[in-house]
């Protein structure tokens, strides 16, 4: 199946256009190219519909121009080869799920990277799109994020890249890199927030049916999706209790002693299998269920405290501070949808 990309009639000979260039290539993901295409065109038909004349104008680029297929059945058409002499606005650069071999086959992409990075705006990397910055040296003491299956790779073969495994997407002057796949649509929609502002951002967002819009400092994983990573019947058991009854006060050695272990014993294998510490999981649910309770009410602080499970609002603050780097009305104020 070959999509090709097309100028909504309402873009043309507007003013003020804002131009992004979605760059692919053989193997690309095409949820990373069609996600941000579909955030940019309904952001166009709610500017439309305010009066606004600015638009998106998106163009899908590729080292060589033509029908390009994915890493499904759905291929994307690019109408023109990557731009040389062009100013640039906004860049995005899809992954692929065999980037190593990507890398090899698209010298042409690196060298681009390298020489046009910095004349654009905004210039990001979607999932596994930032090993090409990185080995660019776009990167270099740069902090990046990526997808979390090979974060590690990222790191070992760019040492002087600073990896954030954890982070949704992360900003680090005119220089974007996002998690995986769908991470590529929240870094989307933060554009469409920065260029026309929350309001459009949350329309858009209502449209195509997204609960939430991520802030980027917010976790790849949810704690309830890790708890199905574990390999143990008993730490998943523990984690799914943990994670019903977080307002509760519990503390690590309530959960050592239900599972019949030691705390010693039970930090340990707990932290070996799920990858953070008991303490540290129990404050991530604790925020997860602060942040629905400040997303779906209107509720005050200290009862969105309780709520979660935290002694007191001001211990939340200082957990939304780590987690988010936003404090809990900041998180409200930010991505709250309104009716």
């Amino acid at each position: 199946m070959t999509v090709t990309a097309y100028e909504d009639q309402t873009t043309r000979r507007s003013t003020g256009d804002h131009k992004v260039h979605i760059v692919i290539y053989p193997g690309f993901k095409s949820l990373e190219a069609v996600g941000p295409i579909n955030v940019f065109a309904y952001a166009n038909r709610h500017l439309s519909l305010c009066g606004d004349p600015r638009r998106y104008e998106v163009s899908v680029v590729a080292p060589r121009a033509g029908v390009i297929s994915s890493d499904t059945f759905v291929s994307l058409e690019a109408s023109e080869c990557l731009p040389e002499a062009m100013p640039l606005s906004t860049v995005m650069i899809a992954g692929a799920i065999d980037i190593e071999n990507a890398l090899t086959r698209e010298p042409e992409l690196i060298d681009w990277c390298r020489r046009r990075a910095f004349d654009a705006n905004r210039f990001a990397a979607l999932c596994s799109g930032s090993f090409f910055l990185a080995a660019a040296g776009v990167l270099k003491e740069r902090r990046a994020t990526t997808h979390w299956s090979v974060a590690d790779l990222l790191q070992r073969r760019f040492p002087n890249v600073n990896v954030d495994a954890n982070a949704i997407f992360v900003q680090d002057g005119s220089i974007w890199t996002s998690a995986g796949v769908t991470a590529a649509i929240d870094l989307a929609l933060a554009f469409v927030e920065q260029d026309f502002g929350r309001n459009i951002a949350l329309d858009v967002a209502r449209d195509l049916v997204i609960y939430l819009k991520r802030p980027g400092g917010q976790s790849q994983f949810s704690t309830f999706l890790t708890s199905q990573m574990s390999s143990s019947p008993q730490m998943a058991e523990i984690k799914t209790w943990m994670l019903a009854n977080c307002e509760q006060p519990l503390t690590v050695p309530d959960m050592a002693s239900r599972a019949g272990m030691s705390v010693r014993s039970f930090s340990r294998q707990f932290a070996k299998e799920m990858g953070v510490t008991p303490a540290d999981c129990l404050e991530l649910a604790r925020c997860e269920r602060a942040v629905s309770t400040l997303l779906e009410t209107d509720l005050p602080m200290k009862t969105v405290a309780f709520k979660a499970g935290f002694g007191s609002d001001e211990l939340m603050r200082k957990a939304f501070v780590r987690r988010f780097s936003l404090t809990p009305r900041q998180y409200r104020e930010r991505f709250k949808t309104t009716a």
